[in-house]
């Protein structure tokens, strides 16, 4: 049940103790836990019902925490930034608060928690519920028109429906996401918003997004579509060790969408075909115990016949592993465990799981998230330049940032 605008008059002239702009992961936890404190405040949110991104994470199933979530496993101008909020707010606060409303978590791999219900809607359930008990109010299909910052607040126009409004608070919270997914209402309205102010904006790209060929081997991984394996995919400054996926516009999989928040335009990355092996090794084996035998069939043991038969561009896997010369081998070794990949470009916001970049750190209070330069301003989630690797990084920085500036309301 969402609770519709009331004009409360909380603090004097002020309608509420605090004005959360975006309903989303962040935007939720901040209400819900200044509501713990026995503060009000006016949520904001674009879309027709709150927690839009939520309920289509990790395929409607809500990938909402990971297991081993440190500082590491986040991108940021100054990865050291989220540390305090870190401490402030826990993986295992996130696990505890959620068990203590029903939902309990079950890893599915590399520390991923899901609902054990596999239901995203029960996550969004249990902060609608307590926005509700604690009188919190949700005010959905909004667009905001205006923000203007007074001698001691905030005053945000927003229209709903053909009526405008305006609300004030002493306090204003921007948690209004990123850029990915523009279909569900995504917006750079933080962006924009920080930029009048003149905050600076570290530059902001797809992150966790699959990554697109073209040119001459557009048909080489077309012709291999659906098919997925195991690799180590790495640069110069990471690698990732999981499943790749072949797509009719190039690649995708777990691994390619880690590595893609690490690649920029124009450059190569190594994909390592057959990880924690030696092809050479495998091969001289095979020459040993069976001379005669095809180098695809020695494929095929690793791979889908499929893949083994698309390598056949690359390596003679018609030929026995005895007559392999020392060309071949070497030629073998570079493509099953130095696969280079040059992606044309990436598959956008439509299809990109986050945003890289956004409010420039050195513009926040890393224990608070306030703005520096506007007292009684405050940014979390994905708006702010924090990315966080896929498994549910993501997440328990907006469940994270939301806590801690729910604090200061």
């Amino acid at each position: 049940m969402l609770i519709l605008h009331k004009n409360n008059n909380i603090n004097g002239l002020m309608d509420a103790d605090a004005i959360i702009i975006g309903a989303g992961a962040c935007g939720l936890m901040c209400a819900v836990q200044a509501g713990y404190l026995g503060k009000r405040v006016i949520l904001l949110e674009k879309n027709a019902k709150p927690g839009a991104k939520i309920l289509i994470s990790g395929g409607g199933r809500c990938n909402y925490t990971n297991l081993f979530a440190t500082d590491e496993q986040f991108i940021s101008g100054n990865r050291h930034f989220i540390k305090s909020a870190f401490t402030q707010w826990t993986v295992e606060d996130t696990i505890s608060f959620f068990e203590t409303y029903g939902i309990n978590g079950k890893e599915k791999t590399l520390g991923q928690l899901f609902p054990e219900s596999n239901n995203a809607a029960a996550i969004v359930a249990v902060f609608t519920a307590l926005c509700e008990d604690f009188g919190q109010e949700l005010i959905c299909d909004t667009v905001v028109t205006d923000i203007k910052i007074l001698e001691a607040g905030f005053a945000v126009n927003y229209a709903k429906g053909t009526k405008s409004h305006v609300v004030k608070a002493p306090k204003l919270v921007m948690a209004t996401g990123g850029l990915p997914i523009p279909k569900m209402g995504a917006t750079d309205f933080a962006l924009r918003f920080a930029r009048k102010q003149g905050l600076k904006i570290v530059e902001t790209a797809p992150a966790l997004v699959p990554l697109t060929i073209t040119g001459k081997d557009e048909d080489w991984y077309a012709q291999l579509s659906g098919n997925s394996v195991y690799c180590k995919v790495s640069n110069e400054r990471i690698a990732f060790e999981e499943n790749i996926l072949f797509t009719h516009w190039g690649l995708s999989g777990p691994a390619i969408l880690q590595i893609s928040s690490y690649w920029k335009r124009g450059e190569v990355f190594n994909i390592d075909l057959l990880p924690g092996q030696n092809i050479t090794a495998l091969i001289e084996t095979e020459r040993k115990q069976n001379g005669k035998a095809l180098l695809s069939s020695l494929f095929n043991r690793y791979y889908a016949r499929k893949f083994t038969e698309a390598m056949a561009k690359y390596l003679p896997i018609d030929k026995q592993v005895a007559s392999l010369t020392k060309a071949e081998m070497e030629q073998i070794e570079q493509t099953i465990h130095w696969f280079k990949v040059k992606p044309a470009g990436d598959k956008g916001y439509d299809k990109a799981e986050v945003m890289r970049g956004g409010i420039d750190t050195d513009e926040l209070s890393s224990k608070t998230l306030e703005c520096k330069k506007i007292p009684g301003l405050y940014f979390g989630g994905e708006c702010v330049d924090v990315t966080g690797w896929l498994g549910g990084y993501n997440f328990q920085w907006a469940w994270a940032s939301g806590f801690v500036i729910a604090q200061q309301l």
